[in-house]
């Protein structure tokens, strides 16, 4: 897949950085200028940390992982949960509940009590009344909006990658408790290094978000395809190696 452009970054505000007066020291080593009091990001150091975060993530995902996509803020919501479905990998848009990772086993709990709610003959609903009906299915779509990226995540993903590492702390601390890959776009207003494999980017504007992201995803999406493709072909060889030795040749 062809590889993200610097005109294709400026052209989406990724060099865009947080007023002067907001930024992180510890971004320093990202930043290549300041103008009108908004840091400017060095788009280079954008490219680099691409290309090592996807060639990590294409190693996790051809060893079988799998990913969970975090972005709760307005901005990521839709782009994350997109580009998690197009590369069949998790996410999480609403509100970060404490514990999702740390905590994983309740996590479930509240997951098979979403899906006993889902089915209409589950004994739940057997003899109760309108008003206990009312509550819950209430209670349904509260559970379905905060767990319908992972309702089939039985297991603790193998990499999380965030959008604006500063808002999304308390996911990429639960990570990093349990030895999860850290990833993600990350502004001059946060800690790079707070991620093990950051990105350095506008982490507000949509089309910078869409723009890093929807590139992630097609690639790992591009890898998955190859991936299926070759555990298919042994089955071909497979079938060729019974065929008879003198099969197909003309006879004399």
């Amino acid at each position: 897949m062809e590889e993200i452009k610097i005109q294709e970054l400026i052209k989406a505000g990724a060099h865009f950085g947080h007023p002067v007066s907001k930024w992180n020291p510890q971004f320093n080593p990202f930043i290549i200028d300041k103008k009108n009091g908004i840091h400017i990001i060095n788009l280079r150091t954008t490219l680099s940390g691409i290309n090592k975060a996807l060639k990590e993530l294409i190693k996790i995902v051809e060893n079988g992982g799998n990913i969970l996509f975090v972005g709760t803020k307005p901005q990521a919501k839709d782009v994350i949960q997109s580009s998690a479905d197009k590369c069949g990998m998790f996410y999480i848009i609403e509100r970060w509940l404490g514990g999702t990772l740390t905590n994983f086993s309740t996590i479930k709990k509240s997951i098979r009590r979403l899906k006993m709610l889902e089915k209409e003959s589950s004994l739940i609903y057997k003899n109760i009344t309108k008003k206990e009906r009312a509550m819950l299915s209430r209670e349904k779509l509260k559970l379905s909006d905060l767990h319908r990226g992972i309702k089939d995540m039985k297991y603790l993903p193998d990499a999380i990658f965030v959008v604006d590492a500063k808002h999304e702390s308390i996911a990429i601390s639960e990570a990093k408790c349990l030895g999860i890959p850290t990833f993600g776009l990350v502004d001059t207003n946060t800690n790079p290094f707070f991620l093990d494999y950051p990105i350095p980017s506008n982490d507000d504007s949509i089309k910078s978000i869409k723009l890093i992201l929807e590139y992630i995803s097609d690639s790992i999406f591009e890898i998955i395809g190859k991936k299926i493709k070759e555990n298919k072909e042994p089955e071909n060889s497979e079938d060729n190696s019974k065929k008879k030795p003198n099969e197909g040749l003309e006879k004399n």
